[in-house]
């Protein structure tokens, strides 16, 4: 494909698995994208084994890391199976899953979670470790959840906002171009109806409009000129509720871009509000590109 095939290289891909049915779903999902990507599968089962030999036998702890090995060999042998051209890397880590996965993504990979671990609500609740990973990671995070149908759409959405947003864009346009998508840009802005008796501003409603759609403008011109050869779709929204018009558009695609933005002066990893919706109840896999710095802070 012409344009920016290879301006931004995606990286190899990470994947904790752990037995349960979502972990198994995201590593088939992980297995195709680093198979698209054309890199490395690195599958791995973190036993935790630095704080269990604290509280388990030694005859505990040998059958935990036999079950780790096990479950490494059984799940790269079906994916090799699947995808016979990838190279897939197994790693069984005594640390934990969430410092592991992001130590071994380094600096260039792509963490791939399910939807939830052992625990949890099904087909709701994203688990704790994969809410930990997103939320203190570095690297890029995608959470496979809403794969129920495995119909494809085509369609690879990114939710932006303004120029701060340009990294995230090119993330989703890229992701768009390695699967033969299309791209839809789509900004959603909250102006609440009602604030009590302080609505003052509500007569500004079209110039604020403007101004989002002046951004998305700007950021669409910036992905047409490094990604020529695709197709890119352009939509701003005004809604009470962010996270709702995502997440209904998220019926609509195979993968939902977004930045990860943290609120001014927070303190430790944390994850906006919008970007915690998502993570729960978006109807497909979900990517998160780490944005951390100076104007990256709201609430969503």
């Amino acid at each position: 494909m012409e344009g920016a095939t290879g301006s931004l290289d995606l990286g190899s891909v990470i994947v904790g698995v752990d037995g349960s049915e979502p972990a198994g779903l995201a590593a088939l999902w992980a297995a195709a994208e680093a198979a698209r990507r054309e890199r490395p599968l690195h599958l791995v089962y973190a036993a935790d084994l630095n704080a269990r030999v604290l509280h388990h036998s030694v005859e505990s702890v040998e059958r935990v890391r036999e079950r780790g090995h096990e479950l490494l060999r059984d799940t790269a042998a079906a994916i090799r199976q699947r995808y016979p051209g990838l190279r897939v890397i197994t790693e069984f880590s005594r640390g934990a899953p969430v410092s592991s996965l992001h130590r071994i993504a380094g600096l260039r990979g792509t963490i791939v979670v399910g939807n939830r671990g052992l625990g949890g609500f099904k087909h709701l609740m994203l688990g704790s470790v994969g809410l930990k990973v997103a939320a203190g990671a570095s690297t890029p995070v995608i959470v496979v959840r809403g794969m129920d149908d495995g119909a494809e759409t085509g369609e690879v959405l990114a939710a932006v906002r303004d120029e701060y947003d340009t990294e995230c864009a090119r993330y989703a346009a890229r992701e768009a171009e390695v699967r033969g998508a299309s791209l839809r840009l789509l900004n959603v802005w909250n102006f609440p109806e009602s604030n009590g008796l302080a609505v003052t501003v509500l007569d500004d409603v079209e110039g604020i409009a403007g101004e989002h759609v002046r951004h998305l403008i700007a950021l669409t011109d910036r992905v047409r000129d490094e990604f020529p050869g695709l197709t890119v779709r352009t939509e701003a929204e005004k809604s009470l509720t962010v996270a709702g018009v995502l997440v209904e558009a998220s019926h609509h695609a195979d993968l939902l871009v977004m930045g990860g933005r943290r609120s001014p002066g927070y303190i430790g990893p944390t994850l906006g509000w919008a970007t915690h919706s998502l993570l729960h109840h978006a109807h497909c896999p979900v990517q998160l590109i780490p944005r951390l710095g100076p104007g990256h802070g709201d609430a969503s």
